[in-house]
């Protein structure tokens, strides 16, 4: 029985970006954190050490600077198809790229153009694989949570001789979303399409009668690809923010379900896939 030298990649990590436009006198920001991945042939390197196939890591975080200098970023799948496609074009021992980039959104402070404020917790992400003849794009949102005070129930579960859970017929339903989306085609319109698929999350999330997160999670991801066209598949990693009724009694005071414990942990972690039966597949970008 022989041994091999399996599927590997190599890259730079979390390089971190501040690129300002000066144009004018309202000054543009984009705040990244872009990761890149690349494959190829590297069967020497693993084997003998022969880096003639190698390009540097360091070298990869000064061509996201240098880029960023050059062509601007305009969005971050822009940015991401930008880089990605560099390096597979400028080095033939590099036969794929997988660019991630994290956006971190900024709101200007009205009294000047050159003042901006840091916009809570969400995150914006953008995942890019290109390889010749091949690409995908995967536009997507992390952090962002949301709560519903009522519409949902849990019950009717499996229950054993370890359940100690009671059955809710109205709780609070409240989740950190992460999701992530792939487009038809590896150009589009990334703004209005984030934007888009935003709006349909949060709505559907609100005017959705739970039954359990997992309905909520497909419900969600269905209603994205109804409304959205350019998108062929939608992942989401929903963890399940607990809040349970505090028991009043041994204080002598009932509780309507009006006064909760929010746990952090331990906690449920609901995870899915919806996608168009005919969307081709790409799991190499999910890596």
């Amino acid at each position: 029985m022989g041994i091999v030298l399996g599927p590997n990649r190599y890259g730079k990590a979390e390089t971190r970006l501040v690129r300002v436009d000066r144009d004018g006198d309202a000054h543009q920001i984009k705040d990244l954190n872009v990761g890149v991945s690349l494959a190829g042939d590297m069967t020497d390197v693993h084997l003998t050490g022969d880096n003639a196939a190698v390009l540097p890591t360091d070298t990869q975080k000064n061509t996201v600077f240098a880029l960023a200098r050059k062509h601007g970023v305009d969005t971050a799948e822009g940015f991401g198809l930008l880089l990605a496609r560099h390096f597979v074009a400028s080095q033939p021992t590099i036969r794929r790229a997988c660019v991630t980039v994290e956006e971190y959104a900024w709101d200007r402070v009205p009294v000047t153009g050159h003042s901006f404020v840091r916009r809570g917790q969400e995150v914006r992400t953008a995942r890019v694989f290109h390889e010749e003849g091949r690409t995908h794009v995967v536009s997507g949102l992390r952090d962002l949570t949301v709560l519903n005070t009522t519409g949902s129930e849990f019950r009717g579960y499996i229950q054993d001789e370890f359940t100690t859970l009671p059955e809710a017929g109205d709780r609070v339903l409240a989740t950190e979303v992460r999701a992530e989306w792939r487009h038809r085609d590896a150009d589009g319109y990334w703004d209005a399409s984030y934007a888009e698929v935003r709006r349909v999350l949060l709505e559907t999330f609100a005017g959705t009668y739970s039954r359990s997160l997992q309905q909520t999670l497909y419900a969600m991801g269905r209603r994205v690809l109804e409304e959205r066209p350019e998108l062929c598949e939608i992942r989401l990693v929903m963890p399940n923010k607990h809040h349970f009724a505090v028991d009043l009694e041994p204080f002598g005071m009932d509780n309507p379900n009006e006064v909760f414990l929010a746990a952090d942990r331990p906690y449920g972690l609901i995870e899915g896939t919806v996608l168009r039966d005919d969307a081709p597949a790409a799991e190499e970008v999910w890596r």
